[in-house]
């Protein structure tokens, strides 16, 4: 035997001793699993409320011994199929031309050696091979209820995703790569971008997204002029100077959500939708939100329904003269203004005359993944968090949000940052997503409690407001409805839903991409396309099935809908002309407020 068949042989004896080793690891890996979950909540360390899930997860599998036995069978015999194809591709010094083929993109793996180093190869394919076996065996788990099994598939992803080989030094080619071809300076970067990410304090570790030097509100990100013309408490409502000579004669008002800051609609003049509705001759008023601390604790739903929007149009009219506007509510904004305007309705309230919703939803039956973060003992869990401080940390909120997309807000980060020693990126969205807001506690515990627990806003007279039953079949106005295919925050199911709460002619339209970039999305971009079903019927596989689709952003579309509710053209307004004096300059003081 030569010496290079000496080496193929001591190659495969290696991997045959890391099979035997993932083997053992992977029989033993759910067993481990689920009785570190059932400690977690025996020692009141359960903040997710995942344990109880496990738990019953365990007992369910225990009754079935012969059904695990067979998930382990088809473990084992995916992991000697791909020994095979490994020793093959050793032999001839190669990647099998199988390793990769009918496989997903992966932007974990997408390193050249991943595929075409036959070692790197076999890493990768392995854990894929045991992550799906993880995941697929927890998904096949019967006899739980619909949130357990959610919440055991969900947080065995999480897991799954955490033990990557991607995430670790010496199972990332890329890695081993830029530490080589830097003499290790990589490293020495990585160590220090970890450091200063690591919380003396505390040990918690925030990673960086983006470069915190990059961007200066009202500089270069948040630019497009105009004037705080009104604020309350809870509020600073922008007026934006005008580029046209004539605007429509109905003001648009928007409420964007207070889980982020308003400035998501404002990030550069490319891509800014405040700007692009100016130029399309809106007269554009935009809330922007104060940053709670713990004395607005105690502001409620109503406090945001009556000073945040009810407050607003008032102030609208002084400064334009204008009764009658337009709206749009993003995300909880929008949430918040379906409410408002049944409350409106109730009350003989008639100054909105049209309506948009971006990613908002009204029956939050189906509302995806982060009704796995609001059941009962979760939000009790948070009550007794935010009873100190009187809200919730903005940092909290993120990571929740980042956990639905652990890959691509986590991972790829820790990647980035500590294994390759790369510095923050300067990408005006990252900037935004890490510039977090706070939750006061009363409204934040009415949001979950009322609408994500018990779906309360769907159903007529399910909450109440300053005295009035909520009822959003009241709402009679024509609503514009827009939902993303790939939103994992506001699930266009969901979304659909609203279609049967209004009473009022709706038009649905379902964009490209997710929660943001399928809002963001200026037509000179032309990416992400759109469909539209003008017969605009009730049921969610027939609207799908009778859609067109269409190249490019809405933005266009909803412009041509809305511009028909805007009234006539009028002179031009100007901010501080009417009623209303300037108080400063936007993006103002209220988003300039820090976590």
């Amino acid at each position: 035997m030569n010496d290079k068949d000496n080496f193929l042989q001591d190659q495969v004896n290696d991997m045959s001793r890391s099979f035997t080793d993932i083997w053992q690891k992977n029989t033993s890996i759910m067993s481990d699993l689920l009785a570190q979950s059932h400690q977690m909540i025996t020692k009141s360390m359960d903040p997710l409320n995942v344990g109880d899930a496990f738990s019953n997860a365990a007992k369910v599998m225990a009754s079935d011994p012969m059904k695990l036995m067979e998930a382990n069978y088809e473990l084992w015999k995916e992991h000697m199929e791909l020994m095979q194809h490994a020793m093959t591709d050793l032999m001839k010094n190669g990647p099998s031309e199988a390793s990769s083929a009918n496989q997903a993109f992966d932007r974990r793996f997408r390193h050249e050696d991943w595929t075409s180093n036959p070692i790197f190869d076999y890493i990768r394919q392995s854990y894929l091979i045991t992550s799906r076996w993880m995941v697929n065996t927890m998904t096949a788990v019967e006899g739980l209820s619909e949130n357990d099994k959610k919440k055991i598939v969900f947080h065995s992803q999480l897991l799954a995703d955490a033990f990557s080989p991607s995430n670790f030094l010496m199972t990332n080619p890329e890695a081993i790569r830029t530490m080589i071809d830097t003499g290790g300076r990589s490293i020495m970067k990585g160590l220090q971008n970890l450091q200063r990410d690591l919380d003396p304090k505390t040990s918690q570790l925030s990673i960086m997204m983006s470069d915190p030097e990059a961007f200066t509100l009202g500089e270069n990100i948040a630019t497009t002029p105009g004037k705080i013309i009104y604020q309350n408490d809870l509020a600073q409502l922008i007026q934006y100077e005008p580029t046209t000579a004539k605007v429509y004669k109905r003001p648009l008002v928007i409420a964007p959500p207070w889980i982020n800051k308003y400035y998501i609609l404002d990030l550069q003049p490319k891509n800014s939708f405040i700007a692009w509705a100016v130029k399309q001759g809106y007269t554009v008023f935009v809330i922007s939100w104060v940053n709670p601390d713990a004395e607005l604790g105690n502001k409620s739903f109503e406090d945001y329904m009556q000073e945040g929007i009810l407050d607003v149009l008032d102030a609208v009219e002084d400064a334009t003269g204008e009764r009658e506007v337009s709206m749009i509510g993003y995300c909880i904004g929008g949430t918040l203004l379906s409410a408002t305007l049944a409350y409106m309705a109730a009350t003989g309230d008639d100054r909105v005359k049209a309506a948009t919703f971006f990613a908002s939803q009204a029956d939050f039956s189906e509302a995806g993944d982060l009704k796995i973060f609001t059941d009962e003992a979760q939000v009790d869990n948070l009550e007794r968090i935010m009873e100190e401080k009187g809200y919730l940390d903005g940092s909290s909120m993120a990571s929740t949000f980042n956990m639905l997309r652990a890959n691509d807000l986590i991972w790829s980060f820790y990647v980035d940052n500590y294994l390759l020693g790369k510095d923050p990126l300067k990408f005006d969205l990252l900037y935004w997503n890490s510039d977090s807001t706070r939750m006061p506690k009363k409204t934040h515990l009415f949001y979950l409690r009322e609408m994500y627990i018990n779906n309360n806003l769907s159903k007529p007279g399910g909450i109440t407001l300053k005295g009035v039953p909520i009822d959003l079949s009241r709402i009679t106005i024509p609503i514009y409805l827009q939902a993303a295919k790939e939103d994992h925050i506001a699930p266009y199911p969901s979304v659909f839903k609203s279609t049967g709460l209004y009473s009022g002619p709706v038009r649905f339209m379902l964009a490209g991409s997710g929660h943001i970039a399928g809002v963001i999305n200026p037509p000179a971009a032309e990416k992400y396309n759109h469909w539209i079903n003008e017969a605009q019927p009730k049921d969610l596989n027939e609207w799908i099935d009778g859609a067109q689709e269409f190249k490019g952003s809405w933005w266009n579309d909803w412009d041509k809908w809305l511009s028909k509710l805007s009234g006539g053209k009028v002179a031009k307004r100007i901010p501080g002309e009417g009623k209303l004096d300037i108080i400063e300059a936007a993006p103002g003081s209220y988003v300039s407020i820090k976590s």
